[in-house]
């Protein structure tokens, strides 16, 4: 049976005929659910089939149709790809990290997709050994992704990990770096997680299940049959994902068991791999808890009676909660996001007011001072510091205006030194924009902050195109960072603006609390609280305004959509949650089952009935949407690509208004999209296009 049917139709363009190809539609095939009593008709259910021809015949027609539509912009596109790109330095190199006499880094080069990993050894004037080629890899795949990167304690070999198809499916490999030779060992269906025993000859990796989540990790003894590998630890409770790490101290490995809201860890010394894991803390339902090492104690981040964290340290032979000493004590105001622990120092990444700041213990003197920042808006994020014995602190700072700078802190003297800044070709002054933070009340009163960039000049009259960005999920913060693509934005008389809604981690974790679960409507109406602010205050308007999200952001994109189109000029949902009843009903999906605790289990009739109420695709009604440009990849485990298809062809067949409905689909990559930086380019300037034809924006 004919699923698509392809509606033709000529005009005269010019003086010639040409053919046009309307929108698809999709042939509705009912497929009725009953949950709860309520009976629904579904009516594109037969879209998850990826094996059936029609479905593939479906997705090729909406991209050729988004091609057809997109056509007459094609020149544009790649003018403005390669004003993206000659803002980039092509040919660049990442600060090296010192790991024992080594220095690594990354550089890349002019017309190279990707990172080429290279060392030095002893000093940074000595010859360079390039140890991967991510590029050399690539070859001959129309999508590549490095997973696992890590070295052996003693430099001789590296374990790495390659997803050639976006699944996000690894093949776990080791590289003899000294002969520069593959190993024989080469392990299949491994996740992200690797690491060394201290033997240099055993290694530790985990792999996934049929629904995609990390669940058990072996033990791999160099030139054995990976056939023959015994199994360390399985996680059986469906909620948990499990990686492996080891600390700072390269003492112990650590198996991290973690639900949304439950963690357990158990621990090992590095230096006897084929030991038996030891339980820290048993887990606790609604207790988290992560562990660094120092000396012969642990140190314990945890949320137990802290609902913004707090900080123990416990004996390593008596490590279980009994046992736990307050070192920073919960507060209000200040979440501990996470902390760096060195021989002589401690590291603590805070958030206060939606900031991150840095507080720094001497361990010896316990005396502690915080480094600052200068900006009214801004992020930072530590690391990569491998060296458990160094005084430096590397991280990095960033603004909405400021390009991202790797800094090292002294914590003895308190002196920074600025190691790198990117740098943005073709002139870039700073000063030319002005960054601020903007507080809107939402509906239940909560004031709802949002961080904004603009080129100065701009006049609040009500007439500015404005981006506004947002996410609001799983306690995740879009933090304020700079990006040279959003240059073709602001230089082109663009306001952009991030809504750190309810649901994501700005505010620390009561922010999340509030929007999850029972209150995740908060996330979508603070939201729209945002949106009618930036109306309201006169710095655009409905016909201006341009919102975009993507995975959990597009289910808001979604929500929001549905429940007020007015406000919205353009959206843009990119790799969209969108069919959540559905995909939350099917634990055969992958990370169904984990996610239960952020979104709820809709078995539980009253959160299938709060799930209803804003699932996107359940909630597609006969109305006018605004334009919307909706992406997804074939190969995605994360937000299959049926929701986003599911959802448009309900769009195109209830929509009452003319406004452009486009669906565009990668065929070889997931979740993350394309994964060459040059490919990364062409999609923005895809999306970015098709803003500025929707608001006439082509010639400027």
């Amino acid at each position: 049976m004919k699923i698509i049917f392809l509606l033709l139709f000529t005009v005269i363009i010019t003086g010639q005929s040409q053919t046009m190809l309307l929108p698809p539609k999709a042939k509705q095939i009912p497929h009725n659910v009953t949950v709860h009593g309520d009976q629904r008709m579904d009516p594109y259910f037969w879209m998850r089939n990826r094996d059936d021809p029609a479905v593939l015949e479906y997705l090729k027609a909406e991209n050729a149709y988004t091609e057809q539509v997109m056509k007459p912009t094609e020149a544009f596109q790649e003018q403005l790809y390669k004003e993206l790109k000659s803002r980039i330095k092509e040919t660049d190199l990442s600060v090296p990290v010192k790991i024992d006499d080594y220095y690594y880094y990354t550089r890349t080069e002019e017309g190279k997709q990707y990172s080429i990993h290279c060392r030095k050894f002893g000093s940074l004037e000595a010859p360079e050994e390039i140890i991967l080629d991510e590029n050399t890899l690539a070859e001959g795949y129309p999508y590549f992704r490095l997973g696992a990167f890590a070295i052996s304690p003693d430099h001789r070999l590296l374990a790495y990990s390659i997803d050639t198809t976006g699944a996000e499916k690894y093949r776990l490999f080791v590289l003899d770096l000294k002969r520069n030779q593959l190993l024989p060992d080469v392990i299949d269906n491994t996740y992200t997680s690797v690491e060394w025993a201290s033997d240099n000859r055993t290694l530790f990796y985990n792999i996934l299940d049929a629904a995609h989540r990390p669940y058990k990790v072996f033990r791999h003894r160099l030139g054995t049959p990976a056939s023959e590998d015994p199994l360390v630890y399985h996680e059986q409770d469906e909620r948990f994902y499990l990686d492996i790490s080891k600390s700072k101290s390269r003492d112990y490995l650590f198996l991290n068991l973690e639900s949304e809201i439950t963690s357990e860890v158990r621990f090992l010394p590095a230096d006897n791999p084929e030991g038996e894991f030891r339980i820290l803390q048993p887990r606790q339902q609604g207790m988290e808890y992560s562990v660094a090492h120092h000396g012969d104690q642990f140190y314990i981040l945890t949320n137990d009676n802290a609902l913004n964290f707090k900080l123990m340290i416990t004996p390593v032979s008596k490590p279980s909660k009994e046992n736990w000493t307050e070192v920073i004590p919960h507060r209000k105001g200040v979440k501990i996001d996470y902390l760096d622990i060195f021989q002589d120092y401690l590291a603590v990444y805070e958030r206060e007011n939606g900031l991150r700041k840095i507080r720094i213990t001497d361990l010896d003197s316990q005396k502690t001072h915080y480094v600052t920042f200068p900006e009214e808006v801004y992020t930072l994020w530590g690391g990569p510091n491998p060296d458990y014995h160094s005084k430096l602190l590397r991280f990095t700072y960033t603004s909405l205006v400021t390009p991202k700078s790797v800094y090292d802190y002294n914590m003895d003297s308190r002196e920074r030194i600025l190691k790198k800044q990117d740098e943005v070709l073709g002139g870039y002054d700073p000063s030319l924009y002005v960054t601020k933070r903007l507080w809107a009340i939402a509906e239940d009163g909560t004031k709802i902050p949002m961080s904004m960039v603009y080129r100065k000049g701009m006049q609040r009259n009500g007439e500015n195109n404005l981006y506004l960005y947002g996410y609001g999920s799983y306690g995740a913060t879009i933090d304020p960072y700079f990006s040279s693509v959003r240059l073709s934005l602001l230089d082109r008389g663009f306001i952009y603006v991030i809504a750190h809604v309810r649901g994501g981690g700005y505010l620390g974790r009561g922010w999340y609390e509030d929007g999850k679960f029972l209150h995740k409507r908060n996330t979508f109406t603070d939201f729209i609280a945002c949106a009618e602010y930036l109306i309201q205050e006169k710095y655009t308007n409905p016909d201006h305004l341009v919102i975009a999200g993507g995975s959990a952001g597009g289910l808001l994109m979604g929500a929001v959509t549905n429940m007020r189109p007015d406000l919205f000029k353009v959206v843009v949902a990119q790799v969209p949650f969108v069919d959540v009843v559905n995909t939350m009903l099917d634990e055969t999906i992958p990370l169904t089952v984990i996610e239960f605790e952020e979104w709820g289990n809709p078995k539980d009739k009253k959160f299938y009935e709060y799930m209803r109420s804003y699932s996107p695709y359940d909630n597609v009604e006969a109305k006018a949407y605004p334009n919307m440009l909706i992406t997804t990849s074939l190969n995605d485990p994360r937000v299959a690509y049926w929701e986003p298809a599911k959802w448009t062809a309900k769009l195109r067949a209830l929509k009452t208004d003319q406004n452009r409905l486009l669906l565009k689909i990668n065929m070889n990559a997931g979740h993350g999209g394309a994964s060459g930086r040059y490919e990364y380019l062409k999609e923005i300037a895809f999306n970015y296009t098709f803003i500025f034809d929707v608001l006439g924006l082509l010639d400027k």
